[in-house]
């Protein structure tokens, strides 16, 4: 099973990598797809969908989340006030 003792992964070392945040933060915490399924109770082909930016699921990116031990907002990104429309 993964090393959990490796949970702390700083946005700059994922960003770095070039890899998508999700499988990042999934390799550095040293879990594979499989073991991120039955961790986090979704299919494998669900992780590999988000993981090609396919899906963006809210729901399923906080169940990763949680499995991953780690901030959603890592994982989930709120457009900023600034780029949102005024509705007038």
């Amino acid at each position: 099973m993964p090393n959990t003792a490796r949970n702390a992964v700083s946005n700059d070392i994922i960003a770095a990598s070039g890899l998508n945040p999700l499988k990042a933060a999934r390799e550095t915490r040293g879990y594979t797809i499989e073991e991120l399924s039955l961790t986090c109770g979704l299919a494998v082909g669900e992780i590999i969908d988000i993981e090609d930016g396919k899906d963006a699921d809210p729901a399923k990116l906080r169940r990763i989340a949680t499995a991953l031990q780690m901030p959603e907002e890592e994982l989930i990104t709120v457009p900023a006030a600034e780029n949102r429309p005024v509705q007038q």
